[in-house]
């Protein structure tokens, strides 16, 4: 069972890659916590934290495009090295900012932005690079294992986040961040995949419309990429207005927040692990809609409790569902995907995937500050059912993927 559930790491290079991933994704999740929490300090308002959300995710919606010709056409390893020390550089300004007593949340917004700019190239590289590191057949296995450790740092960097947030203050989460892209680095120079340039390189603009193309001609490919737009434009609020319930439903501060963070990744981690396990089997695209439609009954949940416990048991399914959705769409967009478009393919679905995130923040952070975070919850999760119990009963290419 344990040599099913961990296939993919018997392929050396992803192996090396997924430790020097695990550790830049936990230094990740402690900047995200910190730099909310700072956020809300800084401003008070839900709109703000919305706002940073949003201009972290918009140049996935501006650049990751190109960043799928870019992952097509140029080395897959040096675009993401590049896109890693981007993303240092931000960190250390960060955490130089804050440790000088000079952080304004104009300052905080801009380097979002950046750093989002960076994850535009970085993401489609990085998602194209994953099937020249283990054989086809354990591809899934390798999908499910990269989610376990973004989830698993989303479990250990919200507990490091609330105890270095408590005893240093947010200066030092944002150099540890800084410090945990090198790890990645080392590891991705050391990687033994060649790349090879593709014969004939036509125009950009001309690989840029052949991606586009393939994908609305191959009807699957278009329902897939709906359904993961659907689920990060309505489902991720959840996770921005975490520090809003901690704080104003609870009535804590950020140990609160960080724990809160923690139950959610926590289901993450099990229900990647479940997946890892599965690896590929029929009914991928029918367990990803009931557990679509699942996520949505949870937020509801959620947003209507005021017991601790329960709001804690909720978050922890909440994660779980949320991961099994991304996993088996995401298998299944990889699986379809040719190799030769395989970047551009990725591109456009993390467009969709990644971009609902700032539009879903932006628009529930506006609508949170007019008539509060658990009411846009509520809404969201009705909306997120509906869609779900829509494909289920009009899909029948999802249904029986």
């Amino acid at each position: 069972m344990l040599n099913r559930m961990l296939a993919a790491f018997t392929y050396r290079d992803f192996r090396v890659l997924w430790i020097g991933s695990c550790t830049s994704s936990i230094g990740t999740w402690m900047q995200n916590v910190a730099e909310n929490w700072l956020v809300l300090s800084l401003t008070g308002s839900a709109f703000y934290l919305g706002l940073d959300a949003f201009l972290q995710q918009l140049p996935i919606i501006l650049f990751m495009l190109i960043g799928g010709v870019f992952a097509d056409r140029f080395d897959r390893k040096r675009t993401l090295i590049v896109s890693q020390y981007i993303q240092m550089t931000c960190a250390f300004t960060l955490a130089g900012l804050v440790f000088s007593g000079h952080v304004h949340v104009w300052q905080i917004l801009c380097l979002s932005f950046i750093t989002g700019s960076a994850q535009a190239f970085g993401g489609p590289a990085s998602q194209a690079l994953i099937p020249s590191l283990v054989d086809k057949k354990a591809l899934p296995n390798a999908i499910a294992l990269n989610s376990i450790q973004f989830n698993l740092a989303r479990v250990v960097g919200p507990l490091l986040a609330g105890v270095t947030l408590a005893a240093f203050g947010m200066s030092l989460c944002f150099s540890l961040n800084g410090l945990s892209f090198l790890v990645v680095i080392v590891a991705l120079m050391s990687l033994r995949v060649q790349h090879i340039p593709p014969l004939a390189p036509k125009r950009m603009r001309d690989e840029l419309i052949g991606g586009l193309s393939y994908v609305r001609n191959t009807k699957t490919l278009m329902e897939l990429t709906i359904l993961a737009a659907v689920l990060t434009l309505l489902a991720f609020s959840t996770l921005t207005f975490l520090p809003l319930f901690a704080k104003e439903v609870f009535h804590q501060d950020v140990r609160l927040y960080s724990r809160l963070m923690a139950f959610s990744a926590a289901g993450s981690v099990i229900g990647a692990l479940v997946i890892a396990w599965k690896g590929r089997y029929k009914g991928m695209g029918l367990t990803s809609l009931i557990m679509q439609g699942l996520s949505g009954i949870l937020m509801i949940g959620f947003a209507s409790s005021r017991v601790l416990w329960l709001s804690e048991i909720l978050l922890f399914v909440f994660g779980l569902s949320l991961i099994t959705v991304f996993s088996t769409v995401t298998s299944l967009v990889q699986l379809i995907a040719p190799d030769e478009l395989r970047g551009r393919v990725m591109s456009i679905y993390m467009v969709a995937f990644r971009g609902g995130i700032p539009v879903g923040a932006l628009a529930s952070g506006y609508a949170a500050s007019k008539i509060g975070a658990p009411a846009v919850m509520m809404f969201n999760g009705v909306l997120l059912i509906i869609v779900a119990a829509y494909f289920l009963i009009r899909s029948k290419l999802v249904r029986e993927l």
